[in-house]
């Protein structure tokens, strides 16, 4: 009797075995898939509760941008905001979930650590409810997504499927609503402005901006100047009244205008701050 129960057992196992194996080989395939073709409709879109919206729900297909068409502005702020080791990760970025476990047994406070590509297998495949088994399931998705995808084709299904508001989810649709404009054309700042949004996309929103889309909008552009070396956010001066040489008055006075390289790194080298440095290179003079 108790062979016969245990070989039952055995038998039950493998079943399961391989129907998980089935399951796992079908689902590899969707992955691999979905790297050339655009999903119609995710989790998330399936589960937006469209009728109390007053809404239809849409096929993502029709708003789509692809990744040659993003600025790549967009794609920066995205990284800023979200992830900023995202080019350097495989999918889970361990310092940052090391860092919030650290903190969340420190002060008992809740940090976000999900990488971009975390919440591109959430959106897809899962729900927002916040539980381990969900976290786990995530964690194995966005290994699969790394493998078989590249990290461009990440950004573009990220941005196409994303909720950035009530209703919206694209940057297509959101850029259009809000802006007026395709996502194409999002400057810098309205790019910035965007990806505020995304930790309560219900709640948040980009234009007019509250103090917490404008606080938050210009850390990103900062981070996105750090993170590429360009610049997004508008050159600081020193007030005016700090410094006031006016060359064209400089005629008939024997002195010329300094606009040499090599005189700011005079400047430099004298302890001056490089801002201020900026600001005289080309005004101060010196005698001939």
């Amino acid at each position: 009797m108790e062979e016969r129960t245990s070989k039952s057992w055995k038998k039950y196992g493998q079943i399961a075995g391989g129907v998980l194996l089935g399951w796992m080989f079908w689902f590899c395939l969707l992955i691999i898939l979905l790297r050339w073709v655009n999903p119609p409709f995710t989790a998330f879109t399936l589960q937006e509760n469209w009728e109390k919206l007053g809404k239809d729900r849409y096929n993502l297909q029709e708003f789509w941008i692809p990744d040659e068409e993003i600025p790549d502005h967009l794609k920066l702020a995205l990284v800023a905001s979200e992830d900023q080791r995202f080019y350097e990760h495989w999918g889970l970025d361990l310092a940052a979930i090391e860092k919030a476990i650290e903190e969340r047994e420190q002060s008992g406070r809740v940090r976000g650590a999900s990488t971009i590509t975390q919440q591109v297998a959430k959106n897809l495949f899962l729900s927002p409810a916040q539980n381990y088994i969900r976290k786990g399931l995530e964690a194995g998705i966005a290994l699969l997504i790394e493998l078989f995808w590249t990290k461009d084709r990440i950004m573009e299904v990220y941005l196409n499927i994303a909720e950035f508001g009530r209703g919206m989810f694209g940057i297509s649709t959101a850029s259009d609503h809000y802006y007026g404009k395709p996502a194409s054309a999002l400057t810098p700042k309205e790019s910035a402005r965007m990806m505020t949004v995304l930790p309560n996309p219900k709640i948040i929103k980009p234009e007019p901006p509250s103090d917490y889309v404008l606080n938050r909008s210009n850390w990103i552009l900062r981070n996105m100047e750090q993170l590429s070396g360009l610049r997004f956010t508008p050159k600081q001066y020193p007030p005016q009244d700090s410094v006031a040489f006016f060359p064209d008055t400089l005629e008939n006075t024997g002195l010329t205008i300094a606009n040499d390289s090599s005189f700011a790194d005079t400047l430099s080298l004298g302890g001056l701050d490089s801002t201020l440095i900026d600001s005289l290179t080309g005004t101060l003079f010196f005698q001939q």
